[in-house]
């Protein structure tokens, strides 16, 4: 099921994730003259503020979402942002080949359910000896907020609208992503979960953020009821989880932090020291010519 984003409010609703992405960048480890592709660039904050340590690099922020990429664009132009693209793409369907020395992805690929495409448009994206690092939901996360949509999901008021309805977001542990990114041919650096204390500023910072990114909820909702069940969640939520000395609402997320990266073709030397399918140098003028010792050699 697709969505529609609204890129305004999600862009100031969105500072967690903005802050864990800030969080990342000292660990791209970029010199300043890469390509980087960015999975999920939503409204492009994060992708032009990795281009300031691109000087003499770029990077290119996809979405699938038609809303996120218009705002992106609006908002980061190239007359103001040089070295920064954004194009509408879905990472389960990269068409890239070997054009990035880094793909960067956060808060986004929990998103898909089913992540062997999307690892393996990856590991195609990225030139041989290219590195990945990707942030995203991980088991776990959000379980306090989930819990109250659990509870109720069952009540006559929602469960019309929730016929067939399916977990829709792909919340992984290491162990699993690790078998992944192997299969995927990429070689796995680091996996783990880490604990993050999201803060939203009073109950209407919690409802904005239900409204922006808990679509799949949302959305099946009829748009005349959409405000009364966020205001439910919110309800319930603070009833279990009430606010702290300065009205922050805080909610126990888990990040799945991954790198990895492509590996780089190995250089095979034969006995002699040349390197495999490369011709022995000529030997100088004047150099004294072996004898022939009768010894079978190469090419006999």
């Amino acid at each position: 099921m697709s969505h529609t984003w609204d890129a305004e409010e999600y862009s100031s609703s969105s500072g967690a994730q903005q802050k864990w992405a800030r969080e990342l960048l000292p660990k791209l480890r970029l010199s300043g003259s890469e390509h980087v592709l960015d999975i999920g660039c939503g409204d492009g904050k994060v992708t032009a503020e990795i281009a300031e340590h691109l000087p003499d690099g770029s990077i290119l922020g996809i979405d699938s979402s038609a809303e996120m990429i218009a705002f992106a664009r609006e908002n980061f132009p190239p007359a103001c942002f040089p070295n920064v693209g954004f194009e509408q793409c879905d990472a389960r369907t990269l068409a890239f080949d070997a054009e990035f020395d880094v793909v960067f992805s956060n808060a986004c690929l929990h998103w898909v359910v089913d992540h062997a495409p999307v690892l393996r448009g990856i590991a195609k994206s990225l030139r041989p000896g290219g590195r990945i690092l990707l942030q995203m939901g991980g088991r776990g996360n959000a379980a306090a907020i989930l819990g109250v949509l659990d509870t109720m999901l069952p009540d006559r008021e929602w469960r019309r609208y929730f016929d067939a309805f399916t977990f829709p977001y792909g919340f992984y542990t290491a162990e699993e992503y690790r078998a992944w990114l192997t299969e995927a041919g990429l070689e796995p650096v680091r996996a783990e979960r880490i604990p993050k204390d999201m803060v939203q500023q009073g109950r209407s910072g919690l409802a904005g953020w239900v409204r922006t990114t808990w679509l799949p909820y949302t959305a099946r909702v009829p748009a005349d009821l959409r405000e009364t069940f966020i205001a439910q969640v919110v309800e319930r939520y603070v009833a279990e989880h009430p606010p702290d000395a300065e009205g922050g609402i805080h909610v126990r997320m888990v990040r799945l932090e991954v790198e990895a990266r492509r590996p780089a073709p190995s250089l095979s030397f034969a006995a002699n020291g040349v390197m495999e399918g490369e011709a022995p140098a000529e030997p100088p003028p004047g150099a004294p010519v072996p004898a022939d010792d009768g010894a079978p050699r190469g090419g006999q």
